[in-house]
């Protein structure tokens, strides 16, 4: 089984929240709660998640008849 890892500081995780399938370790969450939103850290943490909730898709693709060949 593979283990968990924290997606911000990759830290392994123990305890903390799960945002989509991936780990956001306590330390990192009481940063993210604690940040200002005006701050570069605020936005990094933004974007550590976003990596990891964003579903890429293919360009020139519609999101509703994606691998359907008719």
């Amino acid at each position: 089984m593979k283990k968990l890892h924290c997606i911000i500081c990759g830290k392994p995780l123990g305890n903390g929240i799960m945002i989509n399938g991936n780990g956001v370790c306590l330390d990192c969450e009481k940063r993210i709660i604690n940040t200002d939103m005006n701050t570069d850290f605020y936005r990094y943490y933004k974007n550590c998640i976003r990596k990891y909730m964003i579903y890429p898709m293919i360009r020139g693709e519609d999101n509703n008849c994606q691998n359907y060949h008719l």
